[in-house]
């Protein structure tokens, strides 16, 4: 049949353009989003890493091996990472809401918020926003460090920017009115 040199190449060929693809579409909802590029790079070696465990896998069904020996590997790997990451369960659920928050949070950095909790104020500036965590900078100066994971879970409210309207209200002021 086919040479299985030759088989490789084409996955890795499939698998170079799909990463190509992924990491520009990920560059453009980066740009679109106004996100740290450090965070857009994360998110996309994190992506790359599951395409490329994936297109392993393929590989190793199409040369031959046995699918029950893949599975096997692949159900193996899972296990050990379930088990290892069980006890860290907050750092595994912190990095997936880090992924949503890349595509789904609405907010931006600059953006003033406030994430509602009974107990305290958590209102502030996004100063950053991470894989793990999101900063907040409060009125007072102080930095608050607040969980991915938490954060969806809670309502977010976006706080109208007081430098912003109050530059806009100086603007309409200085322009003279026509009569």
């Amino acid at each position: 049949m086919f040479n299985p040199l030759l088989i490789c190449i084409v996955y890795l060929a499939v698998f170079t353009f799909a990463q190509r693809q992924v990491s520009h579409w990920i560059r453009q909802q980066a740009k679109k989003k106004q996100v740290n590029e450090v965070r857009s790079r994360m998110v996309t070696r994190l992506i790359s890493y599951f395409m490329f465990f994936v297109t392993l896998s393929v590989m190793a069904v199409s040369l031959g091996l046995g699918y029950q020996e893949v599975s096997l590997f692949v159900s193996s790997a899972f296990a050990v990472l379930g088990v290892a990451l069980f006890a860290q369960w907050s750092i595994l659920s912190n990095i997936t809401a880090g992924v949503l928050i890349f595509f789904v949070f609405p907010y931006r950095i600059g953006d003033r918020i406030r994430i509602v909790e009974k107990d305290e104020d958590m209102s502030g500036v996004i100063v950053e926003i991470s894989l793990f965590h999101i900063l907040l900078k409060r009125e007072s100066g102080d930095v608050m460090t607040y969980p991915n994971s938490l954060l969806l879970q809670k309502g977010v409210v976006k706080l109208p920017n007081n430098q912003v309207a109050t530059k806009k209200a100086t603007t309409r002021r200085a322009i003279p009115k026509r009569q």
